[in-house]
């Protein structure tokens, strides 16, 4: 399910950086500083288990960020 809500996320961000390029940073920031928290709130966890329970977020995050400059990106190699 969790799965399922990052990549919804991930469209919607690529398709407002698509359509509103300097817009879409904001919910992109937002996105970014709570993938965030639960990174660090997961890395809290001793050793081992800290780097597993913190991976989750930190792959999300770097979806997120890919999938909105993917949407940017295609943006600018539009013709008009």
């Amino acid at each position: 399910m969790v799965i399922v809500g990052v990549i919804a996320l991930c469209v919607v961000l690529a398709f407002l950086a698509f359509l509103l390029p300097r817009l879409s940073r904001h919910p992109e920031r937002g996105t970014q500083r709570t993938l965030g928290a639960g990174t660090r709130a997961g890395g809290k966890a001793p050793g081992l288990l800290g780097r597993i329970l913190s991976k989750p977020f930190r792959s999300s995050s770097k979806a997120v960020s890919r999938s909105g400059s993917a949407g940017r990106r295609a943006r600018r190699r539009m013709p008009f």
